[in-house]
Parts: structure tokens; C-alpha cells; sequence
């Protein structure tokens, strides 16, 4: 892991700590109705993982399972991304590494990015749209404008059939699903982006990669 991701990473962690701030306020405030998507209740059973999320790894035998609720368009996210992505393929076949949607009010096209990723999961293109998002971040995120075209652009590139990433792009049930990836989030208590759960614990963010590589190392050896 490289000095500047070092850095990216101790900032992220001053971001996500103002974002948690923000985000509680937004989260809880009367007029967030219909705000990036944030308008649902938490789940009565909420759970890290279910068997519907995505999961950016399967190990044929997994010792531990790190899950990350996350926005797209976060730059916290985008900052913690290059870290997560060098844990997965250190760890990729001993943990199962998730990946749940949490858009935060605030971020116009937060919401529409996980409906973005979730309509590519239907075609089998979760985990390239996923890294797509990510990468491109820094071209769409922060933006008042409405980045459906940009999108869709994405969507080509990957080869989906558009009709149907159309459709499903706009389909209730796109929306419900990441919708409940939220429900689940809030009924754990996540306010901000990102929040990390291992084993199922939550943990605080790491202020770096090495971090990171130690608590996993430690619940691989418990």
C-alpha cells in the first residue's frame, strides 16, 4: 500500500466522521422525506448479511465475512475503495467480501447509482459496474446534475442489453432492493458511509491499510 493511499485512507476517515455527522442530521431531520432515497424504516430483524446480498467474493470454505455498506457517489467510499479492493484480493479466498447499498441524502445521484449497480446485477454485471462506479467517481460524484446518461454509458461499455437495463432501471423493485440493503443498514445503526461490519461486529473505521489487514488477521486467528 502505497503513501498516497495511506493519506487517502486518514482522510477518508476525517470525511466519514464529518459524514456521519451530516449524515445522522439528515437522516433524522422532519424534511428529509423522499431525500436520496432515505425515506424507509429500519428493519425489525436487521442483518449484515443475507442471502440475497452481493457478494464480491466466495471462497469455497469462508472464515470470516466483511461486509460494507456503502454510496457510491461518498467520497469516503471512493477513498477507502483502493484498500477494500487490495484486502479482497489478499483475502478473496479465506473472506467473503459484501457489498450493501446505503445512498446518503445529500448526493443527487447516490440512489441512482445503486439502482444503477443493482440493474447490472441482473444481468450478472454487479461486481463490474461495482468497480466502474468507483473508479469513475471523480467524473460524475458532487454533481447537482442528473448523471443518468452518464450511466448508461457505463452500461454499454459493459455489454448490457440496454432495453432491459432500461427497464430495470426503473423498476419498483430495483428500488425496493436497495431500499432493503438500507432498512437493514439502519436497523444496525449505520448513519454514514462507509461502515464496515466483520464477523458481523461493526467496527470503526481504520485509519489505514495496515489497519484494516490487522483486525482481519485477528479474526482470522481467533
Amino acid at each position: 500500500m502505497s503513501k498516497l493511499k495511506k493519506n487517502l485512507i486518514a482522510a477518508a476517515v476525517l470525511m466519514a466522521g464529518f459524514a456521519l455527522a451530516i449524515g445522522s442530521y439528515l437522516l433524522l431531520a422532519p424534511d428529509n422525506r423522499g431525500s436520496g432515497g432515505l425515506d424507509v424504516q429500519p428493519a425489525a430483524e436487521a442483518l449484515p448479511v443475507r442471502e440475497n446480498s452481493h457478494r464480491l467474493t466466495e471462497p469455497k470454505k469462508s472464515e470470516l465475512t466483511f461486509v460494507e455498506f456503502l454510496d457510491f457517489e461518498c467520497e469516503s467510499c471512493g477513498a477507502y475503495y483502493p484498500a477494500v479492493e487490495q484486502l479482497r484480493k489478499e483475502y478473496g479466498d479465506r473472506v467473503t467480501f459484501v457489498a450493501r447499498y446505503f445512498p446518503m441524502p445529500g448526493h443527487r445521484n447516490g440512489e441512482l447509482a445503486a439502482r444503477t449497480a443493482e440493474a447490472a446485477a441482473r444481468q450478472g454485471k454487479f461486481e463490474e459496474m461495482y468497480t466502474k462506479l468507483f473508479t469513475t467517481q471523480k467524473e460524475w460524484g458532487e454533481s447537482q446534475e442528473w448523471k443518468e446518461s452518464v450511466f448508461r454509458g457505463y452500461a454499454k461499455e459493459l455489454g448490457l442489453d440496454m432495453a432491459r437495463f432500461d427497464a430495470d432501471l426503473a423498476d419498483p423493485e430495483v428500488a425496493g432492493r436497495v431500499q432493503a440493503d438500507q432498512r437493514d443498514g439502519l436497523g444496525l445503526g449505520v448513519q454514514g458511509t462507509p461502515t464496515f461490519f466483520l464477523g458481523g461486529e461493526r467496527i470503526t473505521n481504520p485509519a489505514s491499510y495496515e489497519a484494516f489487514k490487522a483486525l482481519i488477521d485477528a479474526r482470522l486467528s481467533d
